[in-house]
């Protein structure tokens, strides 16, 4: 199997050369030398090539004295010695990804003792099987790691406070390690990845965030959580006390939670909790299953439980209209419930908004279809539009009316209701391709305006 300098030398030559030799063909052809380092990107890219160790050390250095950003997933790397081979002789990689090597060997205590490697701050160990001490040393050892990738590891616990993890640690009802991290770990980490691993106990989850305190996005999307309740299990003996499922997560601003198998409303009121969380993703979840709706009544229930929420699920942000939308379709949802299935959301929303007068038929869906009118320059014309459509879609069956291509158009949605209030802020621009029309809340009598991308690059250059 090649050496990491071997595949390099493979895919960029020995000593550099772009032009090799014609043979015994005499033509004059002036190359200047380029430096051996120079024939090296700083992006180094060598995946699936089997490579299982770091190669002589001078040479090495003297090609990837400027690499940046170095790429080896796939390979045979198996030993952290080589690991750390590379890393001393890439003293200016910022971001490395060691993804599919198999690394579930124990970085040694000799190993451990390596300088800090200060400039490293991406690190990438999704299905590499490393162990929770060879993470802990890593950590020790990258001061300035942001942004670490653990995925698909297989991790059933989490295991950051130095102590053996022991059989009898581990409870029978619910899986949980009754280890606990005594104080912070790395300060500095703001992004994990921890997607696609059995942890079936937030317990363990709120583990990341007591390891790292000042955690801002957290993956955790495809893993077997059934709940976000902190301590579910009667059979785990330890000092819990009040602690809240947000407690570990102070700073934390986004949360994948897809595919997970949470099943209950009072997860979402427990998301509703997280002081610092702006963007969310939960989709996947087998209450939407057991839950029958369509997806618009789905998001407005979702958007009136989650007040600091921005984002929900991709796309662009939450406007103040279906916010406030969301909020009374809400109370009167559960308007028509018993008092005693109304959540504590519900009791604060009709304090904000008073008792709304019930509806005759309650029904969150949109109008399916609605008439608009379309405008493009002198040109109007009133359609029939499906609100389920999506915006991309929508600039399709607009190409005739418009005279330009889809990839050419923009369009501005105005709300005719907004329009003569002093609530009214302009046309909302419909950025996001994949985005159905009712989340516009578009009805009968509004108005889209066409206009050309093209017509604005004019513009520009024109005040420019």
């Amino acid at each position: 199997m090649p050496s990491l300098l071997e595949a390099l030398e493979r895919k960029y030559g020995a000593k550099g050369e772009i032009n090799p030799a014609i043979d015994d063909i005499p033509v004059a052809i002036f190359v200047p030398k380029r430096s051996p380092r120079l024939s090296v990107p700083t992006l180094l890219v060598l995946n699936d090539c089997d490579i299982d160790c770091a190669g002589d050390a001078n040479t090495l250095a003297d090609k990837c004295a400027d690499v940046v950003e170095l790429d080896l997933a796939n390979n045979k790397l198996s030993d952290w010695k080589e690991i750390f081979a590379v890393l001393e002789q890439t003293p200016r990689v910022r971001f490395l990804n060691l993804s599919f090597n198999r690394l579930s060997a124990q970085i040694q205590a000799a190993q451990a003792l390596h300088p800090r490697w200060d400039s490293l701050s991406h690190l990438v160990l999704n299905s590499t099987y490393v162990g929770w001490p060879s993470v802990l040393g890593l950590l020790k050892v990258l001061p300035a790691l942001e942004e670490l990738h653990l995925s698909l590891n297989e991790y059933s616990y989490v295991n950051l406070s130095g102590k053996e993890a022991k059989k009898s640690d581990i409870c029978e009802g619910c899986s949980r390690l009754n280890i606990d991290e005594a104080k912070p770990v790395h300060k500095q980490l703001r992004q994990l990845h921890f997607s696609g691993n059995p942890v079936s106990n937030w317990r363990e989850i709120s583990k990341l965030g007591y390891a790292f305190p000042n955690l801002e996005t957290l993956l955790v999307n495809d893993c077997t959580l059934t709940t976000l309740e902190p301590d579910p299990c009667d059979k785990c003996d330890d000092s819990n006390g009040n602690k809240k499922s947000h407690d570990a997560f102070p700073h934390l601003r986004f949360l994948n939670l897809n595919n997970t198998g949470l099943a209950t409303w009072d997860e979402v009121d427990r998301l509703a909790k997280f002081p610092a969380l702006k963007s969310l993703r939960v989709q996947g979840w087998p209450l939407w299953e057991r839950f029958e709706s369509t997806e618009h009544e789905r998001r407005l229930l979702l958007v009136a439980r989650l007040p600091h929420v921005r984002t929900l699920n991709g796309g662009g942000t939450v406007p103040p209209e279906e916010r406030d939308a969301a909020e009374r379709a809400f109370i009167r949802y559960y308007m028509e419930k018993p008092e005693s299935d109304r959540p504590d959301r519900y009791w604060e929303l009709v304090g904000v908004h008073g008792k709304l007068d019930p509806l005759v038929s309650i029904d969150l869906r949109p109008e399916k279809r609605v008439q608009i009118t379309f405008t493009c320059g002198d040109t109007s014309e009133v359609r029939t539009v499906d609100v389920y459509r999506t915006v991309s879609d929508l600039k399709t069956r607009l190409e005739r009316l418009a005279g330009f291509p889809p990839s050419k158009m923009r369009l501005f949605y105005v709300d005719q209701e907004l329009r003569d209030s002093q609530m009214f802020q302009g046309p909302e621009e419909m950025k996001y391709p994949t985005k159905q029309l009712y989340s516009y809340n578009i009805r009968s009598g509004d108005e889209i305006i066409i206009e050309s991308k093209l017509k604005h690059s004019i513009s520009a250059n024109s005040g420019a």
